[in-house]
C-alpha cells in the first residue's frame, strides 16, 4: 500500500491555483458566490465511509493523504491491475436541492500502465448517478450494474503518474436533467490504479444583484436563460402606464447575468440618484425633483421653499402662487396691480375705454383684462347712488373677459343713464388670492335716444316652412332715421325653444325660412339708428302651416322625380361595375393574379384551425434552440421581451435575428395568440413583409424569430432623423410600404393597424409591414370583403377610416386610409396625425370634413394621393395597385416632386378638402356667411359674444374663437380661413347695421 500512498503526494500546482495567483481577489468572491457546493470531500477532516462493492473483496481503500497545497484530504485509492474485475464506490445520498443541473469536479491521480507492467491495467475509470428521492439505498440496492445506475461519462487522465513525475486531474462532469429529491454517484474501477483526491458536487447560480435602480433575487437557471423577476429598490418607483412592468433580467446557465435589466424603475418624485444605480437619495432642504426618472434635484424656485427632504415640490411663500398650468419648476409669482389711467370716449349709445398697464405684472406674462358693468339710473332721476349689473343687452368688443389688448368699445347702452365701468387686472394667480383682483373704475353718463320699441308685429302670409311678417317703422324723436331691423326667433316649447335665431332686414318686413311645419315660433324684433339697437318689441306667438293639397301635389312630385333619378342612377351604376369587373379581369390577367391555370395564393386564417399548432406546422418552420444565441434585451413586446440575437444554422451563414420571447406562466390561449402571429407570417414572402426565419415552441421559453431590421420603428426613426432625408428618398420609403400592402390585399388579407409605429426599417432604408396582431381574414368569396368586430376593442383612431370606426367594418379601402396617414407621417418626419387633439375631436373633425393639410415642403402631387386616400366613400379611394404606379410616376419623374403647395392653400378635392371656405366678404350678414361655409351651428354663440357685424367678425382671432366655443381645430380653421381671405382681398363687408 505505500505505493498507492504514493499516489497522493503533492505535485504541480494546477490551472485552479494559478488562476488563483493570477485574478483579482474581487473576482474570486465573485465566482465563488456563483456556486452552490453541495458535497466537498476536500473539506471533510473524518471518515467518508462510502459504500464499497463487492465487499467482501473490498479494492477501495479509504486514507488520510496531503493535497497539491498540502492540506490534509480524505481519498480512496485502488490498484487492482492483477484483476480484470469491476470495483464500485458509492457516495452517500447527495440532496440534490432546487437545482435541476449539477457540476461534479473529480480531482485524482493515475498511475501510467507502463510501469506497472500489466495486461489487465486500465487508465480509466467511470462515473454513474442514480436517481432518488431518499436515502434508501443498501449495500445490495440498487444492483450494482450500468441499469440501473446511470452512466455520466468514462473518464481518462491527462497526466498519468510515471517515477519521475507526479501530476493530478481535474475533471468536471455536468449531470442534467434531474428529477427527485437527491442522488448517488458511484465510480467503478476495472483495472485502473488510481487515488481519488477530492469530490466536489455543485451547482451555478446568478448571485443576487442591485442594477437600474432594480434589486433580483439569487436565481437558479433551469435551462439556457431563466427570467428573474425583480423589485424596485427603496424610494424607486415604476410609473403608471401601459408599458409598465416590473423589471427583469435574464440568468444564464453558466450562472452569469446576461444583457442588461429590462427595468422601467426609477428614482420616484423627491429622490435623486446616488453614485450608482442602484441607490435613490433624497432631495435636501431647499432643492426637490417634480418627476420620477433620471433626473437630479435641483433649488427650489424664486420665492418657494421646501419644508423637509425628500419634496417633489416647493411651497410658494405667502403672498405668491403659482397657477395649476404652471410647471413645478415655475417661480412663484403673485396678481398683478392695477390697470391705469382709465380714458372713456362717448359715442351715442356706446363708449370706448382705453388705460394703461399695471405698474407691476407681478411677475407673469398671462396679463388678462375683465370689464365690468354697473348702471346707475338715469341722470334725470338722480338715481346715481342705486347700481346694479348691466343686463345682456350691452355687448362688447372684442369681448368683455380675456382681453389682451387695453382697448374696448361697449355698445348697446340706454340713453342719458350713468354707467360706472370697472377694469380688472387676472393673470393666471388671481383666482389663488383671496383678495380681491386689482381694478380702476371711471364713470360714464349716455345722451342720445336710440330708437323705442317697435310695434305691430303681425303675421302677413304663412307655409309649412315659412313666415311673411311685417310690422310698424317707429318714430323717433330726434334727427335719426332707422337704418335696420334685427328680428329674432325661436319654438315656444319643444326641441330648440329658447334658442334664438337672428335675421335682418332693411325694410319693416322680412320672410323667415326654413322653419318646421305646424310649430308655434316667438318672435321679437327691434330697430337701429345711428344711437345704436333699441330694446326688442314685446313677443308675437305665429304658427307654421300643417301639410295641405298643394303640399301633397309637390311632395308627390318630388318623390316621382326622385323615382326616375334613382332609375339612371341604378343604371349608370350597373355599367360602371361591368366596366370595372373587366378592368379588374383584365389587369389580374397583366399581374400574375392567374398564371398556368392556378389561382394566386390566398392567406388562410390561422384560427380556422380546428387545433391552432396545425397551422404552426404548416406554415412555420422550428428552428433548434442551440442555433440560437440571445445577446441583449432590445424591448419589450404584448407576450413578452423582444431580444436581439444570433441564428446559426448548420450549413447557412450565421445572421442577426430578432427574438419575440413568450413569458413564463402562460396560458394555453396566449400561447395560442402568440403563434398565431407565426402563423400569420409565414403565409408571407415579399421583400416589404418582415420575414419569419422560424419559431422554437419544443423548449422554454417559446420563441419567434424574425429579421432584424437595425433601424427600428419607422415613426421613432424619421423623428430621431429629422429633416435629413431627400424627398425622392421618403417617396422611396412610401414606395416600399405601398409594395408590401400590395402583395397583402392581393392575398385577401387585411392588416387593421397600419401606422409608421408599425413599419420596420433596415440599415438600407428598406420599409417593411410588420405587427399582425390585429389583422383577420377576408371573405374570398364575397363581393366587398370586410371583417366585423362583434366583440369591439381598441381602434386607432388617428389612423383608422370613419366607416371602420363607425361600424368595425375593415378592408383593403380603411388600409388604404390608414396609407394616407402613415404618408403624413413620413413627410412631416414623424408628427403626430391630428397634433394634441383628442380622439372624439378627431372623429368629429373627419365627420365634418377636415383632412390634414400638407405637411412642410409637401409636394403637391403627395399631398393630392394623401387627399384621395381620405375620401369619405372607400370606393373612391386608391387601391394599392394604383398607388404604387403613382409612386412609380413620381419617382421617374423627379421634377414633378419639385411643385409645392402656395402657402395657406390645398389641392382642390370635391367633398374632402374644404379648407378653403366661401370669403367674408362676399356674404351679406353674419347669419349668411356662417351657413355658406356650414358653420350656422355657432351662430346664437356669435350673438351673444357680440359679434353681430361683418366688421366685428373681421377682427376675429383664434383666442375670440374659444371665447365663442369653437374649440375643434377644423372649425376655427375653416372659419379663419374665410376671414383671412376677405382680409387679403380687402373687400369691404356687407354690415348688418
Amino acid at each position: 500500500m505505500g505505493g498507492q500512498r504514493a499516489l497522493v503526494a503533492p505535485g504541480r500546482a494546477s490551472s485552479c491555483g494559478l488562476l488563483v495567483l493570477l485574478l483579482p481577489l474581487l473576482l474570486l468572491t465573485r465566482c465563488r458566490a456563483e456556486e452552490e457546493v453541495l458535497v466537498n470531500t476536500k473539506l471533510e477532516t473524518s471518515d467518508l465511509r462510502w459504500t464499497n462493492h463487492p465487499a467482501e473483496d473490498s479494492q477501495w481503500e479509504e486514507l488520510s493523504g496531503v493535497d497539491d497545497e498540502s492540506n490534509s484530504v480524505r481519498t480512496y485509492e485502488i490498484c487492482t491491475r492483477d484483476s480484470p474485475s469491476s470495483y464500485w464506490l458509492r457516495t452517500r445520498w447527495i440532496p440534490r436541492g432546487v437545482a435541476t443541473t449539477l457540476y461534479v469536479e473529480i480531482r485524482f491521480t493515475m498511475v501510467e500502465c507502463a510501469s506497472l507492467n500489466s495486461r489487465h491495467c486500465k487508465e480509466t475509470f467511470n462515473l454513474y448517478y442514480y436517481l432518488s428521492d431518499s436515502d434508501e439505498a443498501t449495500p445490495t440496492h440498487p444492483s450494482w450494474m450500468e441499469n440501473p445506475y446511470t452512466k455520466v461519462s468514462t473518464v481518462a487522465a491527462d497526466h498519468l503518474m510515471t517515477r519521475g513525475e507526479r501530476r493530478s486531474n481535474v475533471k468536471v462532469l455536468r449531470l442534467e436533467p434531474l428529477k427527485g429529491a437527491g442522488l448517488y454517484l458511484a465510480f467503478r474501477s476495472q483495472g485502473a490504479c488510481m487515488a481519488l483526491l477530492s469530490v466536489r458536487v455543485f451547482y451555478r447560480k446568478c448571485p443576487p444583484l442591485q442594477r437600474a435602480f432594480a434589486s433580483f433575487p439569487e436565481t437558479v437557471p433551469h435551462s439556457l436563460v431563466e427570467q428573474a423577476q425583480g423589485v424596485c429598490v427603496e424610494n424607486a418607483v415604476t410609473p403608471p402606464g401601459e408599458q409598465s412592468r416590473p423589471p427583469s433580467m435574464l440568468c444564464g446557465e453558466d450562472g452569469q447575468w446576461v444583457g442588461q435589466p429590462t427595468s422601467s424603475c426609477a428614482c420616484r418624485p423627491g429622490y435623486e440618484a446616488g453614485e450608482t444605480d442602484v441607490r435613490c437619495r433624497a432631495c435636501p432642504s431647499g432643492q426637490f425633483k417634480a418627476g420620477s426618472g433620471p433626473g437630479v434635484c435641483g433649488p427650489c424656485p424664486d420665492r418657494s421653499n421646501t419644508l423637509i427632504p425628500g419634496s417633489a415640490y416647493c411651497l410658494c411663500l405667502h403672498g405668491y402662487h403659482r397657477a395649476d398650468s404652471d410647471p413645478p419648476h415655475a417661480a412663484c409669482t403673485r396678481p398683478p396691480s392695477s390697470p391705469r389711467s382709465i380714458v372713456s370716449q362717448i359715442n351715442d349709445s356706446s363708449v370706448t375705454l382705453e388705460w394703461s398697464e399695471p405698474l407691476d405684472r407681478g411677475g407673469r406674462v398671462d396679463l388678462v383684462y375683465r370689464v365690468l358693468c354697473s348702471i346707475c339710473g338715469t341722470t334725470s332721476q338722480g338715481l346715481a347712488g342705486s347700481c346694479s349689473p348691466c343686463d345682456d343687452s350691452v355687448l362688447y368688443r372684442p369681448a368683455q373677459r380675456g382681453l389682451t389688448q387695453r382697448r374696448v368699445t361697449v355698445w348697446g347702452l340706454r340713453p342719458q343713464t350713468k354707467y360706472t365701468f370697472t377694469v380688472q387686472s387676472l393673470s393666471g394667480v388671481s383666482a389663488l388670492s383671496q383678495s380681491e383682483p386689482a381694478s380702476d373704475r371711471v364713470n360714464v353718463t349716455t345722451s342720445r335716444d336710440v330708437p323705442p320699441p317697435v310695434s305691430g308685429l303681425k303675421r302677413v302670409a304663412a307655409s309649412e316652412s315659412s313666415l311673411s311678417l311685417e310690422w310698424n317703422v317707429p318714430v323717433l324723436q330726434n334727427q335719426f332715421i332707422v337704418l335696420d331691423y334685427q328680428l329674432r326667433y325661436s319654438p315656444k316649447e319643444g326641441e330648440g325653444a329658447g334658442q334664438w335665431q337672428y335675421v335682418s332686414s332693411r325694410s319693416s318686413s322680412v320672410l323667415v325660412s326654413g322653419l318646421q311645419r305646424a310649430v308655434r315660433y316667438q318672435v321679437q324684433v327691434r330697430a337701429r339708428s345711428q344711437a345704436g339697437y333699441g330694446s326688442f318689441s314685446p313677443e308675437g306667438s305665429f304658427n307654421t302651416l300643417p301639410d295641405g293639397v298643394g303640399s301633397h301635389l309637390v311632395v308627390t312630385a318630388v318623390l316621382v322625380s326622385m323615382g326616375i333619378l334613382m332609375l339612371i342612377a341604378t343604371a349608370i351604376l350597373a355599367l360602371y361595375c361591368y366596366r370595372r369587373r373587366v378592368k379588374d379581369s383584365e389587369q389580374s390577367d397583366k399581374s400574375g393574379h392567374y398564371q398556368m391555370g392556378q389561382t394566386m395564393k390566398v392567406y388562410i386564417d390561422p384560427f380556422t384551425y380546428e387545433d391552432p399548432n396545425e397551422a404552426v406546422r404548416e406554415f412555420t418552420k422550428e428552428i433548434e434552440a442551440s442555433f440560437v444565441k440571445i445577446e441583449e434585451v432590445i424591448g419589450a413586446g404584448e407576450f413578452g421581451e423582444v431580444c436581439r440575437g444570433r441564428l446559426r444554422v448548420p450549413g447557412r451563414k450565421e445572421n442577426y435575428v430578432a427574438i419575440k420571447t413568450l413569458k413564463g406562466g402562460y396560458t394555453d390561449k396566449q400561447r395560442r395568440d402568440f403563434l398565431s402571429e407565426a402563423s400569420i407570417m409565414g403565409q408571407f414572402q415579399h421583400p416589404n413583409i418582415i420575414h419569419l426565419e422560424g419559431v422554437i415552441t419544443t423548449s422554454c421559453p417559446v420563441m419567434i424569430l424574425t429579421e432584424f431590421m437595425e433601424n427600428g420603428a419607422l415613426d421613432s426613426f424619421l423623428r430621431v432623423n429629422d429633416g435629413q432625408f431627400t424627398t425622392i428618398q421618403l417617396v422611396g420609403m412610401l414606395r416600399g410600404i405601398a409594395a408590401g400592402m400590395k402583395y397583402l390585399s392581393v392575398m385577401s388579407f387585411v392588416h387593421r393597424d397600419l401606422a409608421a409605429r408599425n413599419i420596420l426599417v433596415n440599415s438600407n432604408l428598406v420599409c417593411k409591414v410588420s405587427d399582425f396582431g390585429l389583422s383577420r381574414f377576408l371573405t374570398e368569396n364575397s363581393s366587398d370583403p370586410t371583417y366585423t368586430s362583434s366583440l369591439g376593442g381598441k381602434i386607432p383612431i388617428r389612423w383608422t377610416a370613419p366607416e371602420a370606426i363607425a361600424y368595425r367594418k375593415f378592408t383593403s379601402a380603411s388600409d388604404g386610409w390608414s396609407y394616407g396617414i402613415v404618408m403624413w407621417e413620413v413627410m412631416s418626419y414623424g408628427e403626430r396625425p391630428y397634433w394634441d387633439m383628442s380622439n372624439q375631436d378627431v372623429i368629429n373633425a373627419i365627420e365634418q370634413d377636415y383632412r390634414l393639410p400638407p405637411p412642410p415642403e409637401c409636394p403637391a402631387s403627395l399631398h393630392s394621393l394623401m387627399l384621395d386616400c381620405w375620401q369619405k366613400e372607400r370606393a373612391n379611394r386608391p387601391r394599392f395597385c394604383d398607388v404604387v404606379s403613382a409612386l412609380d410616376r413620381l419617382i421617374r419623374n423627379p421634377a414633378s416632386l419639385k411643385v409645392m403647395l402656395p402657402e395657406g392653400r390645398s389641392v382642390s378635392q370635391p367633398l374632402l378638402d374644404q379648407r378653403v371656405p366661401p370669403s367674408l366678404s362676399s356674404c351679406g350678414s353674419v347669419s349668411e356667411w356662417l351657413r355658406a361655409i356650414k358653420m350656422e351651428r355657432y351662430e346664437p354663440s356669435f350673438f351673444q359674444s357680440g359679434f353681430t357685424s361683418l366688421e366685428v367678425v373681421s377682427q376675429l382671432n383664434t383666442d375670440d374663437l374659444l371665447r365663442v366655443g369653437v374649440t375643434l381645430a377644423g372649425h376655427q380653421k375653416k372659419i379663419l380661413s374665410s376671414i383671412q381671405m376677405f382680409r387679403v382681398h380687402k373687400a369691404p363687408p356687407t354690415l348688418l347695421y
